[in-house]
């Protein structure tokens, strides 16, 4: 995926709000809560979490495929 500053803020903006975000990676999608996006010894990384489980996980933007943020229904 090419990274642009669209799909920057589009993530950050998620990460504020705390937004579901639909993540694709290796062909796996993931529904995550997007928590926060910063640069590690890995390069930079969206962290987020499982909603069923509160566990982070963390997805190195190299990595992703794609990605939707998800509406706030809320």
């Amino acid at each position: 995926m090419r990274w642009n500053s669209e799909k920057y803020d589009q993530l950050e903006h998620a990460c504020r709000n705390g937004l579901r975000v639909v993540v694709q990676r290796r062909g796996t999608e993931y529904i995550v809560i997007a928590d926060k996006v910063g640069a590690g010894p890995r390069g930079e990384a969206l962290h987020a979490r499982l909603p069923m489980t509160g566990e982070m996980m963390e997805f190195l933007l190299k990595d992703i495929e794609w990605f939707q943020v998800l509406r706030n229904d809320g």
